[in-house]
């Protein structure tokens, strides 16, 4: 069984990804604290020597520890997710791993919400937006919200960097509002909404992607009807067909 560490295991999609993947794969995680059941190496991300050796021996990381919480500031974020990413992408190269999928996020683009159309269908004012409107793609300008927005930019860039110069394959997954009670609760995710299940299977398929396609951005959504985020270079590239759609729980 191939092997896959996952960062960030005691999280919600993290525990999702657990679920899904275990009959699969051999996992072990990268954790702050323990998680029971799984080899589990407990160190701060922000320390490369510490978390070095969860690297050794494995085949491919998914890396979803990020901070992500309200609140951010600078110095949370400079550790978790710009320090954290970078020791994550060096410790994979120095060990041999031969992919990494990367949690971006939707707020690397989610600037684009502040324009029509997007503002109206991310507010729910459908009756503002135009019969059809063009998706953001994966070669769309970035426009992050927060500093949040901004380090999974510097994730995606980096992941370029790391790809175009070592024999790493980096996959960037800019994910959609994936929430505990798995359906939509505001009017925004009826636009960004995606399912436990699809962002299970969008993962699984990075995993199981060509060794060849050496990096690549896709937006891990449902089929949602008012969404303007591309799904169809994921279909194209890796085969993900979403299985969930956000008007599913329509009232």
């Amino acid at each position: 069984m191939k092997k896959v560490l996952i960062t960030g295991m005691s999280g919600l999609v993290g525990g999702i990804l657990r679920d899904h993947l275990q009959s699969r794969f051999e996992l072990s995680a990268l954790n702050r604290r323990n998680v029971p059941g799984v080899p589990c190496h407990t160190a701060d991300i922000g320390d490369l020597d510490a978390i070095q050796s969860a690297f050794e021996g494995i085949d491919a990381v998914v890396h979803m520890a990020a901070f992500a919480r309200p609140g951010e500031t600078w110095d949370t974020i400079l550790n978790d997710n710009i320090v954290g990413t970078y020791n994550v992408f060096e410790a994979s190269r120095r060990a041999g791993v031969k992919r990494i999928v990367f949690a971006s996020s939707g707020m690397a683009m989610a600037g684009w919400e502040s324009v029509m159309p997007y503002k109206a269908l991310s507010e729910g004012r459908y009756e503002d937006a135009p019969e059809n409107w063009e998706k953001l793609t994966h070669q769309t300008a970035v426009w992050p919200r927060g500093l949040y927005g901004c380090s999974k930019v510097f994730g995606e860039v980096l992941g370029r960097h790391y790809a175009d110069t070592t024999n790493l394959s980096i996959l960037c997954l800019r994910m959609g509002g994936v929430v505990q009670e798995d359906k939509p609760s505001s009017p925004r995710q009826f636009a960004v909404y995606c399912s436990k299940a699809d962002i299970a299977q969008i993962v699984e398929r990075c995993l199981d992607a060509p060794a060849d396609l050496k990096y690549d951005i896709f937006y891990a959504l449902s089929d949602n009807r008012w969404g303007f985020r591309d799904l169809e270079h994921a279909r194209e590239v890796i085969g993900y067909v979403p299985a969930g759609a956000a008007e599913d729980y329509r009232e």
